[in-house]
């Protein structure tokens, strides 16, 4: 296999046979940009609960030919000629070489991705692993790798598991029509039915099955070795022959606890599934995150940890209110972000979009996410909005840049410094308290 593409959100690709002023900073051969476009077609056919455009934009440029550009969803894809595209999501490091292997970037997409609340790799440790030069795929295999030590180290489940039977000793419940049929002629045997206690339950089946399958797709020396150490441990362990049955057959109680993260991994990993669903004959696998719901549990997770302490009250998704009240309640409003001291409410809201420096195109902000603003002032009978989105250098002008209404509505634009974000939601609360 062999290296991938490495892109971030918003970069063009372009097809090297037609691209002459290269355009495309990133270039694929013409089989391999067809392949990515059949891909983004094929999705656009059959997916009917998202548009395609909110992924993946096919253009077209003079000199240039088409042109792929990648937004909103961040993660790795793999065609079925072994082909990959890995894209990164775009942060600003200030100066465009302080991050030229992506190593920090792929540091910190990891952090976000701890804070979802459904993403199994919450004890992720990347302190020794060389996360520059691998690619996600690499490293998810590790985050699995590291819930299965976890889950050796408290150690595996077993569980008495039913078993039948023709034995020389009794033992458990004689199944009568059975053993008339088998040992009309073995008076010395008994068939019978009884509860054997052992390790060859269907979570470890469903690991071992896991194990064995990343065993032969990873690359990485570190992963290979890992796993085969962890094979040990499963010895006594027959390998999933039929995952739905056994993923059926698990039931996540307190005494499964530990399985929980893995088996979502494994799932992941066996079925071909992704934590954003991609599917069709052009694509191998996928893992693939919405980067919308990662910035909003990250800046959330955050924004607790900095605020809470000073008296804050932080929640997220915050419920309660609806645009129309009558007759029936309809249209509910869900604001990422209310955080309340003191009987003072502020709404907020984060929008994982690249704003421009262009007033007359309203900075790149969208008329729809202002009268969504709007709205929850009105409805949380307060003035005190506040939209986040991402920060870039060329834009750190507009942060804290206030807009009114002459019905005193104000809302706030506050830029969300991601690689320093612990100074930046410092200096947010010192100017919620002014």
């Amino acid at each position: 296999m062999g290296k991938p593409l490495e892109v971030h959100e918003f970069e063009a690709i372009t097809c090297e046979q037609f691209d002459t002023i290269n355009y495309g900073k990133y270039q694929l051969s013409e089989k391999e940009f067809f392949e990515l476009e059949s891909f983004i077609e094929e999705y656009n056919s059959k997916c009917e609960s998202a548009d395609v455009l909110d992924f993946m934009r096919i253009g077209f440029k003079r000199n240039v030919g088409k042109y792929i550009t990648i937004k909103n969803y961040v993660g790795l894809i793999q065609m079925n000629n072994g082909f990959q595209v890995q894209v990164l999501p775009k942060i600003d490091f200030d100066d465009e070489d302080a991050d030229a292997d992506n190593s920090e970037t792929k540091a910190l997409f990891i952090k976000m991705l701890r804070s979802l609340k459904n993403f199994p790799g919450k004890i992720f440790s990347n302190a020794n692993l060389s996360v520059g030069r691998m690619i996600l795929y690499e490293i998810f295999i590790n985050m699995y790798l590291q819930e299965c030590w976890q889950l050796v180290k408290h150690g595996i489940k077993s569980s008495y598991v039913e078993q039948t039977d023709n034995l020389n000793y009794y033992k458990g419940k004689l199944l009568v029509a059975e053993h008339i049929r088998r040992n009309i002629a073995h008076r010395e045997r008994a068939f019978v039915v009884y509860d054997n206690y052992q390790a060859n339950i269907a979570e470890n089946r469903i690991v071992k099955a896991t194990l064995l399958k990343l065993q032969k797709l990873t690359n990485s020396a570190e992963n290979s070795r890992e796993i085969r150490k962890l094979l040990v441990s499963f010895e006594m362990v027959e390998s999933s022959g039929n995952y739905e049955k056994d993923f059926s057959r698990i039931v996540i109680n307190r005494n499964t606890k530990d399985y929980e993260n893995l088996l979502v991994w494994s799932r992941v990993f066996l079925m071909n599934e992704s934590f954003t669903t991609f599917s069709g004959s052009t694509i191998s696998r996928s893992l693939l995150f919405p980067m919308e719901s990662v910035y909003e549990s990250y800046v959330a997770k955050e924004m607790k940890k900095a605020l809470t302490p000073y008296g804050w009250k932080v929640s997220c998704q915050d419920k309660g209110y609806y645009l129309f009240d009558e007759p029936r309640k309809k249209f509910a409003l869900r604001p990422d972000i209310v955080i309340k001291k003191d009987g003072r409410t502020v709404v907020m809201d984060t929008k994982w979009k690249k704003l421009i420096p262009d007033e007359r195109k309203n900075y790149g902000i969208s008329q729809a996410d202002m009268y969504q603003m709007y709205a929850y002032s009105k409805k949380y009978g307060n003035s005190d909005v506040w939209l986040l989105y991402p920060y870039y250098s060329e834009i750190q002008s507009l942060n804290n840049k206030v807009f009114k209404t002459d019905d005193n509505t104000t809302v706030r634009l506050w830029l969300v410094d991601l690689k320093n974000i612990e100074e930046n939601f410092s200096l947010l609360r010192l100017e919620l308290e002014l």
